[in-house]
């Protein structure tokens, strides 16, 4: 029987003996990334040791019972104790703690087929090199007006969650982002053992409820410049000046838009577009309640946006792991086009190839020569000189708007314009990513674009006060020709 001070003693020992174990395992020399990955779930399985001391309590009761008056009683009791154990047990054999360890050594150098598996992944997954999203592209292609197209441009577009419009952003939705999420975190716990996936979660909920109050997460803007967008309608009362110019939408808009504010949507045009003008830069709560109809949903908004907030997060935390696992993400898109473009055939032949390459690594425990600092191929090996610089990868790009972030090789910067990085950028500067603003990484020349691209569609934009005659003729064209007659030989009928 062990007191509590010798349970911590053999609990130090342990912890030693663990430390110099993690310290032998990482310095091995890991030629694939099945060793790669096996040798980070051994070290996780040391670092998840129970904690090494007991209850302080027990510890200062086991002191006083040895230090007090009756230390003499106490030490024949416990040596009764002991000689009564090994009376029970005569051939009891103590193994040390340093056999255990080496006994771990030993089936690391040579492994057996079930320690040469231990984690599960799919055929498709390739031991962790590639991704398996089949069951997400189909829960995705059969939401109720999702967009149709292939896996490969799933892969793509998974993560650019912040262009789905919010009206479908459904329970469905939720449930598909909810699939997508645990697979991704169970993808990286078997991939990557060592990362703290608690840490993780606290630091992207730190981060999104600062972007969540400040209205800057992508999708999501802060809905409280006027009482319309707080309700989540579609309609910007930005554009309009006055109620007569709301009047030309017509009835049926005009009843949507104060359906959606829970207003009162009866009677005339003029009173429908007085009534939604005078909601303009407002928050529902400072309306007068004579303007809302006789059972308004109060607590509508309110639950819409814990609702949109429990989906906002979800979207944070597969942005999250869609980062953490960017390397597996690309090559999974580089093996669906290359298994695409393949034959039957020239596939099984690919796989007897990945076979045969996997046993000879095993074997080849050679240092990699890479004095140039080339990038890495599928292979673990250097890429050829010639196919860096024929790629521009010596190339560095920088996007101011993407937060100064450099990107390596012209494909690279030419891709990062859609993906969801600069998206939420110019979201940020309050500018849609349209093509007009391609290859343009300064935010200085962004908004200055942005503001000549308004002044011309405020040029462009329909004026209410031109009216147009009962014959049809247009009152300023007439008064432009009636001007220009002589110059240009244009002979007027009088209306």
């Amino acid at each position: 029987m062990e007191t509590i001070l010798e349970q911590q003693r053999r609990y130090h020992e342990e912890k030693e003996r663990l430390m110099d174990a993690k310290t032998k395992e990482m310095l091995h020399k890991k030629s694939t990334l099945r060793e790669q990955i096996n040798s980070d779930h051994r070290t996780r399985a040391m670092l998840d040791v129970k904690n090494l001391f007991l209850n302080d309590r027990m510890r200062k009761d086991e002191l006083a019972a040895i230090s007090g008056p009756n230390e003499f009683a106490e030490f024949y009791n416990r040596l009764k104790q002991i000689k009564e154990f090994h009376r029970k047990h005569p051939n009891e054999i103590s193994i040390p703690m340093s056999v255990e360890f080496e006994e771990l050594m030993k089936a690391r150098d040579n492994p057996s087929e079930e320690a040469q598996n231990l984690v599960e992944f799919t055929d498709e997954e390739g031991y962790g090199r590639y991704l398996d999203l089949h069951d997400c592209y189909l829960k995705y292609i059969n939401l109720k007006g999702a967009e149709k197209l292939e896996y490969i441009s799933y892969l793509s577009t998974f993560d650019q969650l912040f262009d789905i419009p919010k009206d479908r952003k459904n329970a469905e939705y939720k449930k598909y982002l909810e699939m997508l999420l645990e697979y991704l975190q169970d993808y990286t716990d078997r991939v990557k053992p060592l990362l703290d996936q608690n840490e993780l979660y606290g630091k992207v909920l730190l981060d999104f409820e600062k972007k969540w109050e400040m209205g800057t997460f992508p999708g999501w803007p802060k809905e409280t410049s006027s009482a319309l967008t707080h309700a989540g309608a579609h309609l910007d009362l930005s554009a309009f000046s006055s109620w007569e110019e709301l009047a030309s939408l017509g009835l049926d808009r005009l009843k949507s838009a104060l359906m959606a504010l829970g207003l009162k949507c009866g009677g005339t045009l003029e009173e429908r577009a007085q009534r939604l003008f005078s909601t303009k830069g407002k928050s529902l709560e400072s309306l007068d309640p004579s303007l809302f109809a006789k059972n308004p949903k109060a607590k509508g908004p309110k639950k819409d946006t814990e609702r949109n907030k429990e989906i906002a997060f979800l979207e944070a935390q597969v942005y999250e792991y869609v980062e953490v696992l960017g390397e597996q993400r690309q090559l999974t898109h580089e093996n669906v086009q290359r298994k695409q473009a393949r034959t039957g055939e020239e596939r099984e032949e690919e796989e007897e190839e990945q076979l045969s390459e996997s046993e000879s690594e095993d074997e080849d425990n050679e240092i990699i020569y890479n004095p140039k600092n080339l990038p890495l191929g599928w292979d673990g090996k250097p890429i050829p000189y010639w196919l860096y610089k024929l790629h521009g990868l010596n190339i560095n790009y920088n996007c101011e708007i993407c937060g100064n972030y450099t990107y390596r090789g012209p494909k690279a910067f030419q891709r990062h314009f859609a993906e969801w990085r600069h998206a939420h950028g110019m979201r940020c500067l309050g500018i849609p990513n349209t093509a007009h603003f391609a290859n343009v990484t300064q935010i200085e020349d962004a908004v200055s674009l942005w503001a000549k691209l308004k002044s011309q569609k405020a040029l462009e934009r329909w004026q209410p006060d031109t009216e147009v005659s009962p014959h049809g003729w247009n009152n300023a064209f007439y008064g432009w020709c009636f001007k220009h007659e002589n110059q240009y030989n244009i002979f007027l009928t009088p209306l």
